[in-house]
């Protein structure tokens, strides 16, 4: 069952889904001696992470026993300013005691040659560490009804490859080369939560939780809980 939580405005989405993702990572890692957790990005994705390295949550988690993964990142530089990473550093993960070797970066263009290269790196990364179910999995959505780097009408999203991690080439949003969990491994998730936020997601959102599998973020599911955490203006069309 989806179960939608409507908040006042963008900067209220973030601040409630943060201090809900500590307080579910904490209880995560009590009851099971580890969590694995899958960061989004974007506006409200990362500043939900800002918003969590601010709050006395932060220094109760345990982060030596927190795994960090992606939904999706841009095939770009290191060091470039659209990769999913460089934000998640720069907005927390630089400001908590997490082990370097918990945070699981999808592979950059230095890294690789090709996008394809970088998903089959992440896909055995994810199977080296038992294809964890994920705890909690966090997803943005565009106005589109995009998740992670799965787009309506794209060929990867049609395909449902049978791959943790896939390339994705020709994003209708630039950068336009990806790689990004596919719906499988995103359906895995204890939980899943989809934050959106602003009037442009708002048609979006209501397809979206009417069922139109034309959308990507109507197919997403968590296999105990699915979220969507909304502000007022995301959910007007409700």
């Amino acid at each position: 069952m989806r179960r939608v939580v409507i908040y006042p405005d963008q900067q209220a989405v973030a601040d409630a889904t943060a201090a809900r993702l500590g307080i579910a990572v904490t209880d995560t890692v009590a009851h099971r001696g580890i969590a694995h957790v899958v960061l989004t990005g974007g506006t409200v994705g990362i500043g939900l992470l800002a918003s969590l390295a601010a709050s006395p949550l932060v220094t109760v988690i345990n982060w030596t026993s927190v795994h960090v993964w992606w939904g999706d990142e841009r095939f770009v530089a290191l060091g470039d300013p659209d990769r999913n990473e460089a934000q998640a550093q720069e907005a927390l993960l630089g400001h908590v005691p997490l082990p370097e070797d918990n945070i699981h970066r999808m592979g950059s263009s230095d890294d690789f040659g090709a996008p394809e290269q970088a998903a089959d790196a992440y896909s055995r990364e994810v199977a080296f560490h038992g294809t964890p179910s994920w705890d909690v999995l966090m997803l943005g959505m565009g106005p589109d009804g995009h998740v992670a780097s799965l787009f309506p009408g794209h060929p990867v999203y049609a395909a449902g490859d049978s791959a943790e991690a896939v390339a994705v080439r020709h994003s209708p949003k630039p950068p336009p080369t990806r790689v990004s969990l596919n719906l499988a491994s995103i359906n895995r998730a204890r939980q899943v939560w989809v934050v959106a936020a602003g009037a442009p997601k708002a048609e979006a959102v209501s397809r979206a939780l009417a069922g139109d599998l034309r959308l990507p973020a109507a197919a997403v599911a968590g296999t105990e809980s699915t979220l969507w955490l909304l502000d007022a203006a995301a959910s007007t069309a409700v």
